[in-house]
């Protein structure tokens, strides 16, 4: 909500209007439990914080001098009351440190017979860094525990900086400076436990720890991080994890549940009568929204993936997302002749065979399938394993709901373009896999001129473990494509964009692992191929994580004339625009990671972390005249021929990024949000760096799909600045 819809409120409220009331307490109640939630932790003592911190703003509205200021005003009151519960603890010392639990990893094994939707699967990837900040934080003293509560608000979007300053009665520069002191203090807790976890231990930690009681306390953090501040072994057991910032930044930690505000008129009601300073008589009905929120939030732990995302996140006053519907977006444009295939229905047939059998899915491919395609098969058979199909054209017109697909090894070369029309459910998905241990190419060089390889329409596949080559035109190409995941694929070498993803209702796809290089066209002498294009549609919940986006002739992530926020998180981009083909008067745009784009380009809010751009002709990371408020924490631009940031009409908040050697470093609009990143700051140059050569971020990725380790791109001087160039930790495979 804007400040000036806040003033207007504030007004509203103090004039009497109860509804204005009601509705600027609603908006944020979530905040202010988010806030003391993250500072006091599991302490049963929150709801009475929330509790006090909504009555004194109500018996002190009055006043309030900067109505525009409510929010910032209103967590100034709740870090006070924080400040005080802190000061009563550390009087009394009533409570007891809970000991942690080094191998919590193992207390959610996956269901094995469970194929685990797109939005689950960041679930099941983020439930141990969610738990593992949790208890990272009970190493903090209090006063950063607080700088915790509120930067985690500004990562996610809800707090801007000049908020958090507001809010700790601090200037801009001192905040920056205690967030500065906070995240060195987090990440050191972070590489402690993750050490503590790592196996085998590392001998020299181990004879530290043996006298640790494993509680989470700030002497217990300086004795031993003392020990893994210099030792190689437990620093790099440290970067085996997911960074805060990109925890903690992911769109789906969505507000608290709109019911809750549907309690709020009780609060407000029992106001009324006395005006704003009769607040004793909303006590009761404050204890009620605030208990309700207790039971809703954190009464779910131990239910699962969801229930920890609850838990531990209930310090952001989150809960797990439906899927959004659709939102209205441009018509999709004609598709070749190729894709006019009407969308078929999910419901079987009456000649339809019985419900499938469960099979496991892993990151790394299936053990098992109900239909399974050689290179050697025939289409005219079963599709079984003894007597396997020939096509994946075959394969993906008869698969039904909730069925799997394996492709065997070999090159399969389709003849005409794959059209995938069946749709699954959010509970009934449609694998299209590897085998475990097998690498299957799809190969287009058979296709006719200008045809695509894979078009799709259906909603809800799975599709990983492949890799695709040599198409004449666009690989993949997905329309209004909803709940899909594409996961471990390498997409190379086609005659136009890798994977497009495009239309109104392109909505809750999440790009995985996946590798996209040395695509690039001759029809734009190379202005059109990209890596990975999310381009011309509409649509919510859209996450790329974990890929890498090299060598092709256009961009390297292009999301051009797409209205709605696309989460962009770990993923690196190199190379782009070079002219590696002798195309005549080439054209390639060459940037690595385009936020934007469009005649005119629609104001978007898309959230970057945690990205590395490097050696691309163009832009290292460009809004594209984009004018929305992006949100860009903890990216690296290097050693681009371009501007490694260009941020020039946009409203971004742009924190903790680092450019180096780039052809300009930093290009920003009088818009923009910009503090606390390294052209700002001095001492930054490529001496700094651990490592400005690339090789080994080029490198294989694990079976599994994580990026390769390695130390290029980072920094000696400021571990919280630029990308964490992480290979995202030993993540257990989704069932």
């Amino acid at each position: 909500m804007s400040p000036t819809a806040d003033a207007a409120r504030v007004a509203a409220a103090r004039a009497g209007d109860r509804h204005a009331l009601e509705s600027l307490l609603g908006d944020h109640l979530p905040l202010v439990y988010a806030v003391v939630r993250r500072a006091l932790g599991a302490d049963p003592d929150v709801d009475d914080v929330v509790q006090e911190t909504m009555l004194r703003a109500v018996r002190h509205l009055r006043g309030l001098r900067d109505a525009d200021g409510f929010k910032a005003w209103l967590v100034s009151i709740a870090v006070s009351q924080i400040q005080e519960r802190a000061r009563r603890l550390a009087r009394q010392r009533a409570r007891a440190a809970q000991p942690i639990d080094l191998a919590v990893d193992a207390a959610e094994p996956p269901d094995p017979e469970t194929d685990v939707a797109a939005l689950a699967e960041d679930r099941v990837d983020l439930d141990r860094e969610l738990r593992l900040i949790a208890h990272a934080a009970g190493f903090l003293n209090p006063a950063e525990r607080q700088t915790l509560a509120l930067w985690s608000q500004e990562v996610a979007g809800t707090m801007t900086r000049a908020e958090v300053a507001a809010a700790l009665s601090l200037s801009p520069a001192h905040t920056a400076v205690r967030v500065q002191r906070m995240r060195a203090r987090l990440d050191l807790a972070l590489t402690v436990l993750r050490a503590l976890r790592s196996t085998p231990r590392c001998p020299g930690l181990g004879e530290v720890a043996a006298t640790w009681d494993r509680t989470a306390e700030p002497r217990w953090l300086k004795r031993l991080g003392r020990h893994v501040a210099d030792c190689e072994v437990c620093l790099l057991a440290g970067r085996r994890g997911v960074p805060a910032v990109r925890v903690l930044a992911l769109p789906w930690l969505l507000p608290v549940p709109a019911v809750l505000a549907g309690r709020l008129p009780e609060i407000v009601a029992s106001t009324s009568g006395g005006g704003l300073g009769a607040v004793a008589p909303a006590v009761d009905a404050v204890r009620r929204v605030i208990g309700y929120l207790n039971v809703k939030v954190v009464g779910t732990a131990g239910v699962g993936v969801a229930a920890a995302t609850a838990a531990v996140l209930a310090v952001s006053g989150t809960t797990p997302p439906a899927v959004a519907p659709p939102t209205p977006g441009p018509p999709p444009q004609a598709a070749p002749a190729t894709s006019a295939a009407p969308v078929r229905s999910a419901t079987p047939s009456p000649s339809a065979p019985p419900a499938p059998a469960r099979h496991v899915v892993t990151a790394e491919g299936v053990t098992s399938a109900d239909i399974y395609v050689a290179t050697d098969g025939d289409d005219t058979g079963p599709g079984t394993a003894a007597r396997p199909y020939a096509t994946l054209a075959k394969a993906v017109q008869v698969v039904q709901p909730g069925q799997v697909v394996a492709l065997r090894a070999g090159t399969h070369r389709p003849t005409a373009t794959v059209e995938i029309t069946i749709v699954g459910t959010a509970s009934r998905r449609i694998t299209v896999s590897n085998l475990v241990g097998e690498r299957p190419v799809v190969d287009g060089s058979a296709l006719p001129g200008g045809q695509w390889l894979i078009t799709q329409r259906g909603g809800y596949w799975t599709v990983q473990g492949l890799e695709m080559r040599n198409a004449p035109s666009h690989a993949y190409v997905c329309r209004a494509c909803r709940g899909n995941v594409f996961r471990r694929l390498w997409l190379h070498d086609n005659g136009d964009t890798a994977l497009t993803l495009r239309d109104a209702g392109t909505q809750g796809n999440h790009v995985l692992d996946s590798d996209f290089a040395r695509n690039h066209d001759t029809v734009d002498r190379g202005g059109s191929a990209d890596g990975l294009a999310i381009k011309n549609g509409a649509g919510a919940g859209n996450v790329v994580r974990g890929c890498r986006f090299a060598e092709n002739s256009g961009d390297g992530l292009d999301l051009s004339n797409f209205t709605d926020p696309v989460t962009v998180v770990g993923n690196w981009a190199y190379g782009n625009g070079h002219n590696r083909w002798d195309i005549a008067a080439f054209n390639g745009p060459g940037n690595g990671i385009k936020l934007g784009g469009g005649a005119p380009a629609p104001a978007v809010a898309h959230v970057v972390v945690d990205n590395a751009s490097w050696d691309n002709a163009g832009y290292g990371f460009t809004e594209a005249s984009n004018p929305g408020r992006l949100t860009a924490t903890n990216n690296t631009a290097y050693r681009n021929g371009g501007t490694g940031f260009a941020f020039v009409y946009s409203s971004a908040r742009l924190r903790n990024n680092l450019a180096l050697a780039n052809g300009r470093d930093v290009q920003v609009g009088g818009g923009v949000d910009d503090a606390d990143n390294s052209w700002g700051q001095d001492g930054w140059a490529t001496t700094v760096l651990r490592s400005g050569d690339p090789a080994t971020a080029r490198g294989e990725r694990a079976p599994s799909g994580q990026l390769p380790p390695t130390t290029f791109l980072l920094n000696r001087k400021d571990k919280t600045m630029g990308a964490s160039m992480t290979a995202g930790g030993d993540v257990p495979p989704p069932a």
